[in-house]
C-alpha cells in the first residue's frame, strides 16, 4: 500500500510509519517539525509541511496516489490546552478538516485516525468500553472526539472509511534502545521522572496525590508504542478488508498509579530522584483503564510488550543513552563515524 503519515515524524507516528516501511508498504511522513524528528524517518520519504499549508497538502496527495491515510498530526498535551483552547481547536480540529477534505477529494477510502482515550472523561465504570458515554474535561479531548464525529459523515458523503484509535498511555522505546519519545517540552509522566532520573531536571513534580484512588494519584492504562504501531497496522488491514467506519480503544487493560511507575523505574534503573508534590493538572481523570476486547476481536491485535517493566525499561534504555533525543543520538553516530 502507499500510505500517507501525517506527524509521521512525531513519537507514535515514528514508530508506526517505521513499522510500515518495515512491512514494505511505501511510506510518506508529513510532519511540520515543529514537535517532530527526521531522524527515525531519515530513509523515507519526507514532505516538511503543515496541514494547514492547503496547496502543499494537496499536491502531495494528488502526486502520492495513496492508498490510505494515518492521521496523527495534532497537539498532546491535555493541561496546556486549558490554558489555549482555541490553538488546540485550529489545529488538532480546523487541520484535521483540511485533510478529510483533501483524502475525500482525491478518492481516498481509508484513513486511520489517532484519537484518545480522554474523550471518556473521567467515568467511574473501569474498565472503559467504546460503548461508554464520551464527555471530554479538557479541550484537547474534545478536539479529537470532534473529529470522530466527523468521520462517519465522511463516510457516508464520500466512502471515506476509517478507524478511530482511543489510546490510553503511549509509552516505551524500541528494546534495542534505538529511537524513543523527543519531545519538548516534555509532558508524560515516565519521560519527565527519567529526566529526573538522569540529572536533566533536579525532580520530577508529581500532578497531584489526592485523587480518589489507592495511594492518591492517576491510575493509567500504559500500551507501549511498538504495540500501538501494531493495532494501526492491524487497523488498516481491517480496513482494506473492507472493515466499516469505527471507533476502538488501545490499552492493555492493567491499570497503573503514578507512585507504581517512579516505583518501578527506581528499580530498573538502580537510581533514586527527588518527587515534589504539586497541584493536580488540569483537565486530568482520576483514572483511565482500557477494555479492547473489541480491538481484539475485530483486528487480532494483542499487545506483547506493554507490562510495565518492559515499558520502563525499554525508555530507560533510550533516555539514558539519549538525554538530549535525537540530539545525543546523531552525535553518538557522528562519534562512530
Amino acid at each position: 500500500m502507499r500510505i500517507l503519515v501525517t506527524g509521521g515524524a512525531g513519537y507514535i507516528g515514528s514508530f508506526t510509519a517505521r513499522a510500515l516501511h518495515e512491512a514494505g508498504h511505501h511510506v510518506v511522513v508529513y510532519d511540520n517539525l515543529s514537535f517532530g524528528h527526521p531522524q527515525p524517518v531519515e530513509d523515507m520519504e519526507l514532505v516538511i509541511a503543515d496541514l494547514a499549508d492547503r496547496e502543499t497538502l494537496d499536491t502531495c496527495i494528488a502526486n502520492g496516489h495513496f492508498d490510505a491515510v494515518v492521521h496523527f498530526a495534532a497537539f498532546i498535551e491535555a493541561g496546556e490546552s486549558m490554558k489555549d483552547g482555541a490553538r488546540f481547536f485550529a489545529n488538532n480540529t480546523g487541520n484535521s478538516i483540511q485533510l478529510l477534505n483533501a483524502a475525500a477529494h482525491h478518492g481516498i477510502q481509508q484513513l486511520v485516525f489517532s484519537s484518545t482515550a480522554g474523550v471518556y472523561g473521567d467515568l467511574v465504570r473501569i474498565p472503559i468500553r467504546e460503548s461508554d458515554p464520551t464527555a471530554p474535561i479538557n479541550v484537547y479531548a474534545e478536539s479529537k472526539l470532534l473529529v470522530e464525529r466527523m468521520l462517519p459523515w465522511y463516510d457516508s458523503i464520500h466512502g471515506l472509511r476509517s478507524v478511530s484509535l482511543r489510546y490510553f498511555n503511549a509509552a516505551g522505546g524500541a528494546l534495542d534502545g534505538s529511537m524513543g519519545q523527543d519531545h519538548e517540552p516534555a509532558t508524560h509522566l515516565l519521560t519527565v521522572a527519567i529526566k529526573a532520573a538522569i540529572g536533566v531536571i533536579a525532580h520530577l513534580p508529581l500532578n497531584g496525590d489526592d485523587y480518589p484512588t489507592p495511594d492518591g494519584t492517576c491510575i493509567r492504562d500504559y500500551i507501549h508504542v511498538l504495540d500501538l504501531a501494531s493495532a494501526h497496522i492491524l487497523a488498516l488491514a481491517y480496513l482494506a478488508g473492507g472493515g466499516t467506519t469505527d471507533v476502538f480503544n488501545v490499552g492493555a487493560g492493567v491499570g497503573y498509579s503514578n507512585r507504581d511507575v517512579i516505583k518501578t523505574l527506581k528499580d530498573v534503573g538502580g537510581v533514586d530522584f527527588a518527587v515534589e508534590v504539586g497541584p493536580r493538572r488540569p483537565g486530568d481523570p482520576a483514572e483511565l483503564v482500557a477494555d479492547a476486547t473489541k480491538l481484539r476481536r475485530a483486528t487480532g491485535w494483542v499487545p506483547e510488550n506493554s507490562d510495565l517493566g518492559t515499558i520502563v525499561a525499554s525508555a530507560w534504555r533510550w533516555h539514558s543513552a539519549h538525554p538530549d533525543g535525537y540530539a545525543s543520538h546523531d552525535a553518538a553516530r557522528a562519534h562512530a563515524r
